[in-house]
């Protein structure tokens, strides 16, 4: 091999070996500790021995040493692979012309400057303090929280505190309730921020204990969202997989010790302001040790727990490499070794673990791409959302989709010839695949809208008492056809019987003074003014009487009278326009619904549609869509319909009526058929109306081209 005649490269003096946790396989492991940058590279059982004959200067020296002292057997591809791990991660001395290739080496992992700002916007980290000395110094005064005392004190503590909470729920609940307000979330803001400070100091304590070195603590940014954090890199030179995992869930014991006693504190306390500092430590601590630090998704305190009780450090890149090659093999077949050999359990676990991360991450960099753009000006916010996107969802994919053609290439031999007539089948199945999948996206689909609607009578006349009123006679019974013409009930109302009484005596006593004018000179002058006063009173008397027949109301039309109130009988007083009943026409339905622009403008008059009620128990009726409304509803005539009441239509109450929160249109429905039975007045159920065929991609494509106009203002 022609690298036998090279010198090999110095390694740096300052580079320190601690022994490390044994290897899955049962080898013994070691930790090489760069104190310039604190970064840790654990290393296998073969490459420690490599680098302890390092000052053996020599290829073949170094290869045949290892081969004679120890039971391991290496060649110069070990040796050469060794050699390029030191170099690529800068742990050799820059002398003998390798000077440049390090100023290269930098210059390339920094990129240019766009690179450099896009790194830097999605995440950096300001260092604020050095804590090491301070820690150093009270390290002595914390022991104490870290003693069995303290936990069995801080057991009881929880126990005592649940079942304060528990017999006093309602003021507790009652308490968060009232908290969201401008003043609460400015005290949740401050206690999250000291509960992340103790937090940190929990990680930074427990490091000290076990005497690892805290160089930093201070703030990252994460798409400019702040993150406390601390430098524990050193945990990594600890062989004792119990004291990295303890100091890995430190911050999340930490943030619960303070909310148990917190949550004590608040069932204990009097009111007033120390009362409310414990409510506010108690629910803060709880929601965001539950939401946000123990999630293993992010490299947040979740992951190092889960990489250290697995004893797999760098668990995120091992296990999207093995993803990377569960999916190369899924689709081409390409017969190559897994990154590392592991078990089948353990392998299967990582697979699909770091798909479970590659999707929480997605709907992460969505929210966090939403959140920029809303709180960002329009034209900055959509160019960073597209940077989110591209650099977070889009890079990755296609920085792995390039790699495709170069592993299905293969090479030119004979080797190269078989593997690729093996993974013909494959590479042809998984073609067909992902044409089907594009074309699942672009072929038309049939589409259908639902949404809450009301199964109603064409025609109803609701029977409603004018004002308080007794009921005289009540000739129908529930259900019962009345004919058009036919007196529905009569009403009685007191006030309007003595009216109607002294109107028809004030028009008699009219008539009478009118009839006697000829005979009497005197009235004869007054002739005119008693005629007309003859003629106010029978106007009078005529609209009583109009009001009377209110009291007795006819059917408009021939229908079936329904909805008859049980308690009414002859005798029992009604209230002012108290409804009474219904007379509906039992031979004309229509079914109304309000769908949103997007679904209006995939359906037309004469769809097809099929009415289904809430309760499941109601007509169940096959529709077709009569008429569309041009303009948007400004107001929800039918309250049922809204979220609030159970219906889909999201409204907001303004001037005691609804508005909707979106644009509107109304949607009538009409069938042959008649519900069946006697049906009430309404029902309310979901209609679910068979739209056009659009194509999902378009549908996608068009809400983006909106969204773009609308907000770059063309």
């Amino acid at each position: 091999m022609a690298g036998h005649s090279l010198a090999l490269p110095a390694l740096r003096e300052e580079l320190a070996l601690y022994p490390g946790p044994s290897l899955a396989d049962g080898q013994p492991s070691w930790t090489l500790h760069d104190p310039v940058r604190n970064q840790f590279f654990r290393i296998d059982w073969l490459s420690f021995e490599i680098i302890r004959r390092w000052p053996l200067a020599d290829w073949q020296a170094i290869v045949d040493a290892v081969n004679e002292e120890t039971t391991l057997h290496s060649d110069a591809a070990d040796l050469e692979a060794v050699v390029q791990f030191l170099v690529n991660n800068q742990l050799v001395q820059p002398g003998g012309g390798k000077a440049g290739s390090f100023a290269e080496r930098r210059a390339t992992l920094r990129g240019d400057w766009k690179h450099w700002l896009l790194h830097h916007y999605l995440f950096f980290r300001i260092p604020l303090v050095r804590p090491d000395a301070w820690l150093d110094r009270w390290v002595h005064h914390v022991a104490p929280l870290y003693s069995r005392t303290f936990v069995y004190l801080t057991l009881m503590a929880l126990a005592l505190g649940v079942v304060v909470v528990y017999r006093d729920w309602e003021r507790f609940s009652s308490t968060l309730v009232d908290t969201f307000s401008l003043n609460g979330l400015l005290s949740y803001g401050l206690a999250l921020f000291g509960v992340k400070v103790v937090h940190e100091l929990g990680h930074a304590f427990t490091a000290k204990r076990y005497g690892c070195r805290v160089p930093a603590m201070g703030v990252a940014f994460l798409v400019m969202f702040p993150v406390a954090y601390t430098d524990t890199n050193e945990v990594w030179k600890l062989a004792d997989r119990r004291q990295r995992l303890a100091v890995a869930a430190a911050g999340v014991a930490t943030e619960l010790v303070v909310a148990v006693w917190a949550t004590l504190a608040w069932g204990l306390l009097p009111e007033g302001a120390p009362k409310a500092v414990a409510f506010v430590l108690a629910t803060t601590t709880w929601i965001a040790t539950l939401a946000i630090n123990i999630s293993p998704f992010m490299r947040f305190d979740g992951y190092f727990l889960l990489a250290d009780w697995l004893d797999m450090p760098n668990l995120h890149s091992r296990a999207f490499a093995l993803a990377r090659w569960d999916l190369r093999e899924r689709l081409f077949g390409l017969g190559l070794p897994p990154p590392e050999f592991l078990s089948r359990r353990r392998q299967s676990g990582l697979v699909l673990f770091a798909y479970a991360t590659w999707i929480y991450r997605l709907v992460v960099f969505l929210g966090i791409a939403v959140l920029v753009y809303t709180f960002f000006i329009k034209v900055v916010g959509i160019l960073l959302f597209i940077v989110e996107i591209g650099w977070f969802v889009l890079r990755p994919v296609w920085s792995e989709v390039k790699l495709w053609p170069g592993l299905l290439k293969g090479g030119g031999d004979e080797d190269g010839r078989l593997l690729r007539r093996r993974q013909r089948p494959r590479v042809l199945r998984s073609a067909l695949l992902l044409a089907l999948l594009g074309a699942l996206v672009v072929l038309p689909w049939p589409t259908r809208q639902s949404a809450s609607a009301l199964l109603k009578p064409l025609e109803a006349f609701p029977i409603h008492a004018p004002t308080g009123a007794q009921v005289v006679e009540l000739p129908w019974a529930e259900g019962s056809r009345v004919e058009a013409g036919q007196t529905l009930l009569v009403l009685a109302s007191p006030e309007l019987q003595l009216r109607w009484r002294r109107a028809q005596a004030r028009m008699e006593r009219q008539r009478w003074q009118a009839s006697n004018a000829d005979v009497d000179a005197e009235q004869r002058q007054n002739q005119q003014v008693l005629q007309q006063q003859e003629s106010t009173a029978e106007s009078e008397l005529a609209s009583i009487q109009a009001d009377m027949e209110l009291f007795a109301p006819r059917a408009p039309f021939t229908g079936i009278l329904l909805d008859l109130n049980p308690e009414l009988k002859p005798g029992v007083w009604v209230g002012s326009r108290e409804r009474l009943g219904v007379l509906v026409k039992p031979d004309q339905w229509q079914v109304e619904t309000w769908l949103d622009e997007d679904a209006v403008r995939r359906i037309k008059v004469g769809d097809r549609a099929r009415f289904v009620t809430d309760a499941l128990e109601g007509p169940a009726l096959s529709l077709r869509v009569s008429a569309i409304d041009l303009d948007a509803t400004r107001v929800l005539p039918n309250a049922q319909l809204a979220t609030r009441f159970g219906g889909s239509i999201v409204t907001r109450e303004k001037f005691g009526q609804l508005v909707p929160e979106r644009a509107i249109y109304r949607v009538t429905l009409k069938g042959d058929d008649e519900p069946g039975g006697r049906s009430p007045q309404s029902w309310r159920g979901t209609v679910v109306i068979d739209g056009q065929w659009e194509a999902p991609g378009l549908t996608f494509l068009r809400a983006a081209l909106v969204l773009v106009w609308r907000e770059f203002g063309f």
